[in-house]
């Protein structure tokens, strides 16, 4: 490692200054083990949660080493408790991660993970969307509170058909000309 820039001198004090404790000027490593007692596939069991480390990203998913042979895979619908539209947005390559064992299909070499977390607890699902409020297409989710505001909101011809909305327009349009043209007589 001695070149012509660096000399044999520079390299010894480098060596004698990182060999001091608490004086090594790099990041803190940790080392990354995974899960004692997981060595197959034939060891990994419905429900397990482990430490992986992401492999490689996809668009329909991220690939997530957990000590097996064959990486598993955690689809973007199983990545967060959201909607994940790209993976890179959530998961890095080498990106330590916990996930939770889906589902082992010995036979095709496949592991199923997920990332989603349990936040919600199970009291707040008392209720159903649809006592709650409706769905429409044009608003998306709302509440019964906000269906009445966007119905006073709606022009008053919303609900009729096509060629009836637009005979009324045509007579509302009349009689705005007419009383465009009575200002200015």
């Amino acid at each position: 490692y001695v070149t012509a820039e660096v000399g044999l001198p520079t390299l010894t004090d480098i060596v004698k200054e990182l060999a001091k404790p608490g004086r090594d000027p790099r990041e803190k490593f940790e080392a990354f083990s995974f899960a004692e007692g997981v060595n197959s596939m034939e060891d990994l069991r419905k429900g397990m949660k482990l430490s992986g480390i992401v492999t490689n990203i996809t668009n329909f998913g991220a690939f997530v080493d957990i000590g097996v042979h064959q990486d598993g895979l955690v689809h973007t619908s199983q990545l967060a408790n959201r909607f994940v539209a790209n993976p890179n947005d959530v998961v890095k390559v080498s990106q330590v991660v916990e996930v939770t064992v889906v589902e082992v299909d010995i036979a095709r070499k496949r592991i199923s993970l997920s990332m989603k977390t349990e936040e919600s607890p199970k009291a707040d699902k008392s209720g159903s969307q649809k006592e709650q409020g409706t769905r429409s297409k044009e608003q998306g989710f709302m509440n019964k509170e906000q269906g009445a505001k966007n119905n006073e909101q709606r022009p008053k011809n919303f609900n009729q058909k096509p060629q009836q909305a637009k005979k009324e327009a045509d007579g509302d349009l009349q009689e705005k000309l007419a009383k465009l043209k009575g200002m200015f007589k």
